[in-house]
């Protein structure tokens, strides 16, 4: 499929990735277990949010330089739109990473070497499907409606199942593992498996990390056919993917202890979903510009964050702080009395 991107400009993308993250994990210590504190979740998410608006700059003027300032506008446009959608659909990763974390009791110095090895494998697993979607569409132009119906259909799932949280027990991934390994009830440091009387066991680390690598995969088929509403530019799809991945890990500690603040976010990612699988099957008919579907997707998500904040408020007035998942917790404590 056709790309206004060099071989250079992929490399240069692709050096800039793994130079943060060398950076990250060899010289800021990200190789050692540690709690990751406000203001370092702060600084890395205010540092991935400059270089996304950063690299938007960077590519206005390599291809005005090469196109014009008609096609530089519209590039520039299609990688921040589909950057604040496949953001946006990531921060939903960021509730379930919470549960995983909450349910496996996982340590929070050891929280970050998760996430890092989960975006690790979320960046390989992405790029496999890109290349995928980007075939796919190439051979059949129809599957853009596929993934149109898809979308439309998730969206509408996502706002009547919002109400029902997973239960973690019954994850097909962790009754396999269970069933059919040895895995100790304590963590031992960063370790994936230990030897105990001569036996090999795995450990809840690495039934967690496989567990958020599933997450990410899961997501990712919701994700990455949405932005191919935007743009079918696979440097476009590729780099607003790696930019949203890469600032999640930070953003994760920076709102993780706030998504009962969040309530409504999910019903919000709901509509950007099913309008932008709308926007798919109606491109024959009536074509929405990509600046009217980045207005849409901003406004769907402020008013999303507007409503749940009036929703905190009153639940505060009202002397019902928000639970876990949305709950009063004088509710949920009446509740357990009774």
């Amino acid at each position: 499929m056709d790309t206004f991107a060099t071989a250079p400009m992929w490399a240069g993308f692709l050096l800039l990735v793994l130079g943060t993250l060398f950076v990250d994990i060899f010289v800021l210590g990200g190789r050692h277990a540690h709690r990751v504190s406000t203001r370092e979740a702060l600084g890395w998410t205010l540092t991935w949010m400059t270089l996304a608006a950063l690299f938007g700059v960077a590519l206005w003027w390599v291809v005005a330089n090469d196109a014009g300032h008609d096609a530089a506008y519209r590039k520039v446009l299609e990688f921040y739109t589909g950057y604040l959608i496949e953001l946006s659909l990531s921060i939903d990763n960021m509730f379930v990473f919470a549960m995983i974390f909450s349910y496996f009791a996982v340590p929070p110095e050891l929280q970050r070497r998760v996430l890092l090895l989960g975006v690790l494998g979320a960046i390989l697993m992405r790029a496999a499907m890109i290349l995928m979607g980007v075939w796919l569409i190439s051979q059949f132009a129809w599957i853009l409606y596929v993934f149109g119906v898809f979308l439309v259909i998730t969206g509408i799932k996502m706002l009547f199942m919002s109400r029902h949280p997973s239960d973690l027990g019954r994850n097909p991934i962790v009754r396999f593992l269970c069933t059919h390994m040895r895995i100790t009830s304590d963590y031992h440091g960063e370790h994936f498996f230990v030897r105990i009387g001569g036996l090999r066991y795995a450990t809840p680390m690495f039934v967690v990390v496989l567990l958020v690598e599933a997450t990410d995969l899961v997501f990712a088929v919701d994700s990455i056919p949405a932005i191919f509403a935007v743009t079918t530019d696979p440097f476009i799809v590729f780099t607003s993917n790696i930019f949203a991945i890469m600032g999640l890990r930070a953003l994760y500690f920076l709102l993780a202890n706030l998504a009962a603040h969040f309530h409504y976010l999910k019903y919000g990612l709901a509509v950007v979903l099913a309008f932008i699988g709308a926007k798919m099957l109606a491109e024959p008919w009536f074509h929405v510009p990509v600046h009217w579907s980045l207005g849409a997707v901003a406004m769907t998500l402020f008013i999303a964050v507007l409503l749940s904040q009036a929703r905190t408020r009153r639940a505060a007035a009202a002397g019902d702080q928000p639970g876990p998942g949305g709950t009063p917790r004088g509710r949920e404590a009446g509740n357990r009395r009774t």
